[in-house]
């Protein structure tokens, strides 16, 4: 069973965020996804997220995107850009990695909370990394 939540409010499609209400889904073993930012100006979907890992005691963040993993430049443009597997918070910053603001990847390097970045549409990438593969990069104390 899966809940969805969003701070900007969409009934027909969404609880309203609450935190409270969000603990209580997942000690139900519901899954819950959470939508539509903080609904503050200035703060990004990536923060947004990052806020609500730490609320709700999350054990990972998931930055599920268009890109399968982090690269050191855009694999576009550049063929040859290094894949990484796994990559400190303080590298992500310092090389100033560019698939999630830094804003995001600070939060979750003062609460020592993993993010991984995976691609959202490429075939049951989510479920796969649920399921224990290894898949995407991970932004963590290396």
């Amino acid at each position: 069973v899966t809940r969805v939540q969003t701070s900007i409010e969409m009934r027909t499609v969404a609880e309203p965020y609450i935190r409270l209400r969000a603990i209580r889904h997942l000690e139900k073993g519901r899954v819950v996804i959470f939508g539509g930012g903080t609904g503050n100006p200035y703060f990004t979907t990536d923060s947004a997220g990052a806020l609500r890992a730490m609320e709700i005691g999350a054990d990972v963040l998931i930055k599920a995107t268009k890109v399968d993993a982090i690269y050191d430049e855009d694999p576009v443009v550049n063929p040859d850009a290094k894949r990484f597997d796994k990559v400190s918070y303080i590298d992500f910053l310092n090389m100033r990695l560019r698939v999630m603001d830094s804003t995001a990847v600070s939060l979750c390097m003062d609460n020592d909370l993993p993010i991984v970045v995976l691609n959202f549409w490429q075939k049951d990438s989510v479920k796969r990394l649920l399921l224990g593969e290894s898949i995407g990069t991970t932004i963590c104390n290396v």
